[in-house]
């Protein structure tokens, strides 16, 4: 079974942005060839083929497996080094501060304590969702992840860190318990009050996308009171924040969404508690020296302050490590 290999360095990235040589690569991961060969399928001169060939394999990318002699003539037969490649590269700013980026689920607090940390580093935010936020960092795509995942055991985030980390020491840091529930249009002019509700016929859902914290509970929810999702009008509408939810109830575009109490507040809309949930800052400890700016500010009476102004968080927890 071929392998396949991420490329992570910004040269090998930019020597395949060249099609002619991705095009090579390409022809050498189906098969082995020659010179001879390639020149064959590309319609161009060995000599051409070679060029690009020395560039390949410098940035080891291809290889050469085999020299065969037949009489005065010397076939030399290369491959690619996997039977695919997986390009990664992050393009940051290029400032005097280090970029600090999160891959997590969206979180109106971190957007609103970006500020305090400019002095020590730009923040920078992939809000992908929790569970896709965790594999980014698994990966190496950001120092630090943001998550609120339910566990089949009931605590949230922890069982999930493990499997997704066996190898790794990594910290959970709690930055606050935040109140989820049912976003409304004013005045809840549908008489919209639980989950059952949302399928009844004329309600406009839209949904979080597939990985995301929200999404998750939602589909587990769905299934504890064995509702079909295909009974629900707009679960297939998806956004990725909880203000973009937010915004298509507040422009009439959709009649209910689950999200946070913030959001909702935010956007002038009514809204239906349903759970509390704890959302953690997630990071290697590895990296914990760099990001300790932003630990220490967790532990701030001006961060408690600015983040009670958002309505249904709770901070009475906020910088506690949650033991693994």
């Amino acid at each position: 079974m071929d392998s396949i290999e991420t490329l992570y360095t910004f040269n090998q990235i930019k020597l395949l942005a060249d099609p002619r040589r991705l095009q090579i690569l390409c022809l050498l991961m189906a098969s082995p060839a020659t010179l001879t060969h390639l020149a064959r399928s590309l319609k161009q001169s060995p000599a051409w083929v070679r060029h690009h060939m020395l560039a390949l394999q410098s940035a080891g990318l291809v290889e050469l497996i085999e020299v065969r002699k037949t009489g005065k003539v010397t076939e030399k037969y290369y491959r690619a080094k996997a039977g695919a490649f997986l390009l990664q590269q992050m393009v940051l700013p290029k400032t005097k501060k280090s970029a600090l980026m999160i891959s997590s689920s969206n979180d109106l607090a971190l957007e609103s304590i970006a500020h305090h940390l400019e002095k020590h580093f730009r923040l920078l935010n992939f809000p992908v969702g929790s569970l896709d936020g965790l594999v980014n960092l698994r990966q190496g795509l950001c120092q630090f992840s943001g998550s609120h995942i339910l566990d089949e055991d009931g605590q949230y985030n922890t069982s999930t860190v493990h499997h997704l980390f066996p190898d790794r020491a990594v910290e959970l840091i709690t930055l606050a318990y935040r109140t989820q529930g049912l976003l409304v249009r004013p005045g809840n002019p549908k008489s919209i009050k639980r989950i059952q509700d949302i399928a009844r016929n004329g309600i406009r859902f839209v949904n979080r996308e597939a990985g995301s914290g929200t999404r998750l509970w939602f589909d587990a929810e769905l299934k504890r009171l064995k509702m079909d999702a295909k009974q629900i009008r707009g679960y297939d509408r998806i956004v990725q924040t909880h203000s973009q939810s937010a915004s298509m109830i507040e422009a009439g575009q959709a009649d209910v969404t689950l999200g946070i109490q913030a959001a909702a507040h935010q956007h002038h809309l009514d809204f239906i508690p349903l759970f509390e949930e704890r959302y953690d800052l997630v990071l290697p400890r590895e990296n914990e020296a760099f990001i300790s700016p932003l630990l220490d500010y967790l532990q701030t009476a001006a961060f408690r302050t600015e983040l009670n102004s958002l309505t249904g968080y709770n901070t009475a927890h906020s910088g506690e490590q949650i033991l693994l």
